[in-house]
């Protein structure tokens, strides 16, 4: 039996280092790639040294590298994206440069090869949709172009039309998740991610920030739950050309989810709320609400999430009091 070859794009990062693990340990050959600037070789410690594993530190934009590594691999996860709200706040021209060239490129070369993709998108691509929940076939709602928070919801928009164009015109089989608060142990919160921010504050003492009126509401959903979706739906034929949510069918509003660390974590860090512009940008807007309708893909693959939020957060209050030391 031949072992499929996997290429992990943005591989180094929080949800790539997990996914290669979730791929080695189900009999696949993991090939990764990651320029560093916002993943760490650290997170792929655990499996450098298995024998069906090897990485690449260069960018996704080195065409003839990524025409090699593609063409050496059965599929392709395209991970390598700008991420973080606060990342994007600050460097609109790398996010749509990253997001935009580097998945067209990788769509090209897997194009000519005829190779699997399964391209990560975000939630983010609702923008401010008004509605219970998000279903993958509802309007996109975005606000003006003079607001820099929506260059990575657009630009993702793109990725996305440019994965539909390869399936329909090339035959590409290409396959798109919407990805829907991801969080777990690696995850940083550099770039404004919540809940490892919450949590590093919570243990250091420090004020728990919390942007906004802290009545905003997310649904957030275990790394483990989301790799194992991905590594599922590009196994499967039928997904080919399609979007799906991965995400949670449970949500709090983010006062709560400080409310939940500090407790969990015994911290006596006072919780602040900061106004958007402070920790972002003037007239920043935010989605008071984000919650996945997941009924397509558990139609297809079963999918339903199998961890909750504070066995979540416990797993990730360890892993950070771990690293602490």
């Amino acid at each position: 039996m031949t072992m499929t070859q996997a290429l992990i794009t943005g591989g180094a990062g929080f949800v790539g280092s997990h996914l290669a693990e979730l791929l080695l340990a189900r009999g696949y050959e993991v090939r990764v790639i990651d320029d560093l600037s916002t993943g760490s070789a650290e997170h792929l410690d655990a499996i450098k040294a298995h024998p069906e594993f090897s990485y690449v530190i260069d960018s996704v934009m080195n065409r003839a590298l990524m025409a090699e590594l593609i063409d050496r691999a059965d599929v392709v996860f395209h991970l390598a994206a700008a991420v973080g709200v606060r990342l994007i706040v600050e460097s609109p021209v790398r996010t749509i440069e990253t997001n935009i060239r580097a998945t067209e490129l990788v769509l090209e070369l897997a194009a000519k090869k005829g190779k699997r993709v399964l391209l990560a998108s975000t939630s983010e691509v609702y923008g401010k949709l008004d509605k219970p929940l998000f279903a993958e076939e509802d309007d996109l709602v975005l606000g003006a172009t003079s607001r820099s928070r929506w260059c990575y919801a657009a630009s993702k928009i793109s990725d996305e039309f440019l994965a539909k164009a390869y399936y329909r015109e090339r035959g590409l089989p290409a396959v798109v998740v919407r990805l829907f608060n991801t969080i777990g142990p690696r995850q940083t919160g550099r770039y404004g991610m919540v809940v490892p921010r919450f949590v590093c504050q919570a243990l250091e003492g420090k004020p728990i920030t919390v942007y906004g009126d802290g009545e905003q509401r997310r649904s957030f959903t275990w790394v483990g739950d989301v790799v194992g979706a991905m590594a599922d739906l590009v196994e499967r034929g039928d997904a080919y050309g399609e979007v799906f949510n991965i995400g949670h069918t449970k949500d709090i509003s983010i006062g709560d989810l400080a409310r939940l660390i500090k407790e969990m974590t015994g911290s006596r860090s006072p919780i602040v709320l900061v106004p958007y512009e402070e920790a972002y940008e003037k007239d920043f807007e935010d989605m008071r609400r984000r919650m996945p309708d997941i009924a397509k893909v558990h139609r297809l693959i079963g999918y339903k999430p199998q961890v909750d939020l504070p066995d979540m957060l416990q797993q990730i209050i360890a892993y950070y009091r771990a690293t602490a030391r």
